[in-house]
């Protein structure tokens, strides 16, 4: 079987959620399965270490995707010209994003569809992308998957899918996230933040992540806060403006709310591992990756009530309403303070991440490929 798949958002050091579901997916599946042969389809030169087994041929398809008029003439006209030469038994997309109207079988990875719910979030051309075209997405795909029962139940009530063509593949956690040691945990707050304790955001700075409510709270708890700790933000500041930059600027305590920018994997989990806890109140998302980074490191998790973060949070991580400042700082205070519930939200947690894998994902989209090609 020939497979053609997306995969320009494989960048070398710029793995997002949506990359990382890429990289760990097609990994696992190039590897498992020599019988079949893939063909990438980058945007841009590629990195040679995303060309992960020999049954993988490497292509890249003009132009580059990086704005919405290039989005279309990319998929529309630059991967067309790729399949039309290929004619693969099926084309795979782990962005959401394919041509429509190819003659071969297809698979689209939709994540989720935030931007129906939420378009204040997204830039207005963006927004008019997204709300053209993937509805037609949905309606084109052979198939969908997406990574939770919430996204799932989204598309099928936004876009009038039948819930019959919808799979759900949940997303996995690198494994190599892990509790430190006493000593290791102290090296990373003396590196970091002086030797203090600290609460981790992880993830793209953006409004739909909530920061500004996280600020506000991380202020007021800070008005009892007796152990000095601080606020790490590891994340790209690319969109740190307009609302949430000013309400940091307000903070009374901004000086104890540390920014990293970016960090390579091998540093992440260090910081993740030395964490109080990792704070993860989202207005929306398909999944929320950073909940099960934060079970592998053992440390306890905040997260959110909404859409589906309690589905993969289960009983394991301490659920707020995102909206409520009040219980956002609430939660700060008891994390903080209550040693016998930190205690109770690690082994939780270690119990809640053997639910989730990247092995467990890649087997799922695969059954995803067989039902597609049956």
């Amino acid at each position: 079987m020939k497979i053609a798949v997306n995969t320009r958002l494989l960048l070398k050091n710029k793995l997002e959620g949506i990359g990382w579901f890429s990289y760990e997916t097609l990994k696992r599946i190039t590897q498992n399965h020599p019988e079949h042969q893939f063909y990438f389809i980058f945007d841009r030169p590629y990195d040679p270490d995303f060309v992960f087994a020999e049954n993988v041929t490497p292509l890249v398809a003009y132009p580059p995707a990086r704005h919405p008029y290039l989005w279309y003439l990319f998929f529309e006209y630059g991967v067309p010209y790729h399949i039309n030469k290929i004619k693969p038994d099926l084309f795979l997309s782990t962005d959401g994003w394919m041509p429509l109207h190819l003659k071969c079988k297809t698979i689209d990875v939709i994540h989720d569809i935030n931007f129906e719910h939420h378009p204040e979030f997204i830039t207005p051309k963006p927004l008019w992308y997204y709300r053209k075209y993937f509805h037609q997405f949905a309606e084109k795909a052979t198939r969908i998957a997406t990574v939770s029962e919430y996204s799932k139940q989204d598309i099928k009530n936004t876009y009038h899918i039948n819930p019959d063509k919808i799979d759900v593949v949940y997303n996995g956690c690198n494994t190599l996230y892990r509790p430190l040691d006493d000593q290791e945990k102290q090296n990373i707050r003396n590196k970091y933040t002086q030797g203090a304790p600290y609460f981790l955001f992880v993830g793209l700075i953006h409004k739909r992540k909530n920061l500004e409510r996280l600020f506000i709270a991380f202020d007021r708890f800070k008005k009892g806060d007796q152990k000095n700790t601080k606020f790490v933000v590891v994340g790209s500041l690319s969109c740190f403006e307009g609302d949430i930059e000013k309400t940091y600027i307000n903070m009374e305590y901004k000086e104890d709310v540390i920014f990293l920018g970016r960090k390579e994997i091998e540093e992440l989990i260090m910081i993740t591992g030395a964490a109080e806890a990792m704070l993860y109140v989202s207005l929306y998302e398909g999944f929320g990756i950073p909940i099960l980074e934060g079970f592998h490191a053992e440390i306890p998790v905040l997260t959110s009530k909404a859409t589906s973060m309690p589905e993969i949070a289960g009983d394991a991580a301490l659920l707020v309403d995102p909206f409520s400042i009040e219980e956002i700082t609430q939660s700060l205070i008891e994390i903080s303070s209550n040693a016998e519930l930190r205690s109770e939200l690690v082994q939780k947690g270690r119990e809640r991440k053997s639910d989730f894998s990247w092995d467990l994902t890649a087997k799922l989209l695969w059954k995803t490929i067989e039902k597609t090609m049956s």
